[in-house]
Formats: C-alpha cells, sequence, structure tokens
C-alpha cells in the first residue's frame, strides 16, 4: 500500500507541477500578445538594435528621451523587478530605485492597466534574451532635467485620464476602449498638450502636434468626416494600408510592432469604440472640375501633373503597390494641411507591409518647388480630392514648413 500511496503521490506531483508549467507558459503568451497590444516595442527598441534593449531617441519640446532598456538583464534591464515594483513603474511611473520616470514613458495611460495584465506583460519580458546594454542617459535642460519635480506633475496629471461609463455600450465597445484608451495609449499622440506637457483631457482624442505633424482626431464624427468607416479603419489596424491611404511618420512603428499582430476581434473592437456602435456614415467627397476650382489649384494641377502623377496617377488613382491613391486620401481632407505639406517637402520613407504590400519611397521636393508652387499644389489636392476650399496662402505654408 506504502508503494501505491508514494506512486499516487508521485503522479499528482508530476500532474500538478505540469499543469502549473502550462500556466506560466500561458501567462507567458499571454503577455507576449499585450506587450503588443501596448506597443512597448515601439518606444523601447532602437532602429536596428536588439528587441526591448532601449536606446531609442524620443523628442519631445523638452530635449530629448531614450527608451529605457526593459529585457530581463539584471544589470541594465528590468531583471531584478518584482511584479509589484514593475506595476509601479507601469502605472505610477516609478522606477525600482525610486526615481520617476519622465511622462514620455505613458504612465499616464498605463495607470488603468489590469494588475493581470502587467503581471503577464512582466512574465513575458522575463523571457526575452538579456541584453547587456545601457540606455544613453537622458539629459534635459533645467528645471526638465530635475526628476523629483515630476512629483508634482503626477499629482496633478498622472492619473488625469480616466475611461468615460461603459453602460449601454457593446461588449466590442468596451474591450475597445480599454484598447485603446489604456493599452494602446492612443491618447497620449492624439490629444493636444498644455504647456507643461499634460494632456488637454477636455480635447480628448480632438488631435496633437507631435513633431511638426498632426495626429489627427479620432472623433467619430471627424474619423467620419475623413471616410472612416469601421471595416476601412479595421483594415487600417491591420495592414496599415487601406483605401484612405497608408500609415506613415510615427504611426508606422505603430502597425509595424503592434497593431498587424492584434487579433481581427480586437481591431475591430479597436474600431468600434472609435467610430461607436452606431457610427456616423463616411462622407463621399464628390470629385471637382477643374474649372470650378481657385486660380492657385489650378496652378498646382500642373505641379501635380510634373511631379506627383507618375505615381499616384493622373487622376489621383495611385499604383498598387508603388503609391497610394489621392481620391479617397484621408491626408487631403484634414483641414490643417500640415501633414500633406510635410509629406511634399520632406518625404516619406520606403514601406513595408503586411504580407507584399509595399509602398516605395516618396521623395521630397524642399529644394525642388517653392512655397507658392507648394502652395498651388496643396490646394489643387485639397480642393479637387480633399472637398476643401483651395485657398491656402504661401505664408502659412511657410510657417508649416519652418515648424
Amino acid at each position: 500500500m506504502g508503494f501505491v500511496r508514494n506512486a499516487l503521490a508521485l503522479a499528482l506531483g508530476l500532474t500538478l507541477a505540469a499543469a502549473a508549467q502550462a500556466a506560466d507558459q500561458d501567462q507567458v503568451k499571454r503577455g507576449e500578445y499585450l506587450a503588443r497590444a501596448a506597443d512597448c516595442m515601439a518606444c523601447h527598441t532602437a532602429e536596428g538594435g536588439a528587441p526591448y534593449a532601449g536606446g531609442l531617441p524620443i523628442h519631445s519640446p523638452f530635449g530629448t528621451i531614450y527608451g529605457s532598456n526593459i529585457t530581463s538583464d539584471k544589470q541594465y534591464g528590468i531583471g531584478t523587478y518584482s511584479a509589484d515594483e514593475f506595476f509601479a513603474a507601469v502605472t505610477e511611473g516609478k522606477r525600482k530605485d525610486g526615481a520617476n520616470l519622465y511622462p514620455a514613458m505613458p504612465y499616464t495611460s498605463y495607470h488603468l492597466i489590469k494588475r493581470e495584465d502587467s503581471d503577464a506583460i512582466l512574465a513575458y519580458l522575463m523571457t526575452t534574451a538579456p541584453i547587456s546594454r545601457p540606455a544613453p542617459r537622458t539629459q534635459l535642460s533645467f528645471p526638465f532635467n530635475v526628476r523629483l519635480g515630476l512629483t508634482g506633475w503626477n499629482m496633478l496629471y498622472g492619473k488625469s485620464v480616466q475611461l468615460q461609463p461603459s453602460e449601454g455600450n457593446s461588449p466590442a465597445w468596451q474591450r475597445g476602449q480599454y484598447l485603446v484608451e489604456v493599452m494602446g495609449h492612443c491618447g497620449e499622440c492624439h490629444t493636444p498638450r498644455n504647456a507643461i506637457g499634460a494632456l488637454q483631457q477636455d480635447q480628448r482624442l480632438s488631435g496633437g502636434l507631435l513633431l511638426g505633424y498632426l495626429a489627427p482626431s479620432l472623433l467619430a464624427h471627424d474619423l467620419a468626416e475623413r471616410g472612416w468607416s469601421q471595416p476601412d479603419l479595421t483594415t487600417f489596424l491591420k495592414h496599415g494600408i487601406s483605401a484612405q491611404g497608408s500609415m506613415f511618420n510615427e504611426m508606422y512603428p505603430v502597425v509595424h510592432h503592434s497593431t498587424q499582430h492584434l487579433s481581427d476581434d480586437d481591431l475591430g473592437a479597436m474600431a468600434t469604440y472609435l467610430l461607436g456602435d452606431q457610427p456616423p456614415a463616411a462622407k463621399v467627397i464628390e470629385a471637382v472640375a477643374l474649372t470650378g476650382m481657385s486660380d492657385s489649384a489650378r496652378r498646382g494641377r500642373q505641379q501635380y501633373l510634373n511631379v506627383c502623377a507618375g505615381c499616384h496617377g493622373v487622376e489621383g488613382e495611385g499604383k498598387p503597390h508603388i503609391a497610394v491613391a489621392m481620391r479617397g486620401n484621408t491626408v487631403l481632407r484634414q483641414g490643417d494641411s500640415r501633414n500633406l505639406v510635410k509629406a511634399i517637402v520632406d518625404g516619406i520613407r520606403e514601406q513595408q507591409f503586411t504580407g507584399f504590400e509595399r509602398m516605395q519611397p516618396m521623395p521630397g521636393f524642399a529644394d525642388k518647388l517653392s512655397d507658392a508652387q507648394v502652395t498651388d499644389m496643396v490646394n489643387y489636392l485639397r480642393q479637387a480630392w480633399g472637398g476643401l476650399p483651395g485657398d491656402l496662402q504661401p505664408q502659412q505654408v511657410a510657417a508649416l514648413k519652418a515648424e
């Protein structure tokens, strides 16, 4: 009998150990997915560097902040962090040594992360390769280099992001709210900030400036005005490209590191939250004849034919796998044309999207077009396919370029 009892005890122990190991593996797998949803890699991976090893320069109005090493390395990474310490870093902006993190780390949104999600992310990060590499030291000018000063800032703004009541909304809307507002921290870029870098919550998701570009409004009415429907927005988040154009600038790393890895259900939930359970109808723009355009826009037609039509098509139809269409393009429909001006002046790097989809690099025309020529072209694009007046002035373009 003793032998039987021992055998049963051993079998039970092995079963429990196997179950615990399976649970640990499930938590790690879930944590990997949540790290993608939280877009951790985008800020904690330098271009060409090891994943999560830090070193990415994050430019702000107050100076350059470097993404930290969050691999499992015990010297330079987070290998010695406990679950409590990691949760404090994520939700309160507190390092293991008690120092304040700069709010380039979006703890103002992450403070609403569920504890079990934080624990799962840590479990995953602890399985990453330990990269023994210190991130460059952040050196800001006075007084922004005094981390202790963030204590007061955190008291005022650290938990200012709050979720609106979800009662009466669908489960998809509620899931999307968590993914957009908390995990994806979309409001950190798409909400304007005040003079000391705090999010202006009364203008939540109404658009914000980022390195001279506009992170456009994500409010339902504004999205619909720019031609977005739930299926198109879901496609855009999944593939980085849709009938409305392609992701570029700061949104390109988002699809590359984050949204393309999320499930279709979660991407659909994000679109449902942004546009609502009863979304407004996507606005359709009617083409405007050349004779109905402003003098500037008519001149801009020739500029477009000279430098754009070879890739984007004579009638704005675009070329698959080469250049996006101008017809239906959401950037042309933004009342603030800074993104359009910046794209024309600075160009866009080559973009690799999901599958075999590619967009070739777009050259910048800063040294080829005068402010007046850029103005004429922008007015043509706005009026021909953007549903906007062709009344931009050269001094406005010059001001946008200067930013």
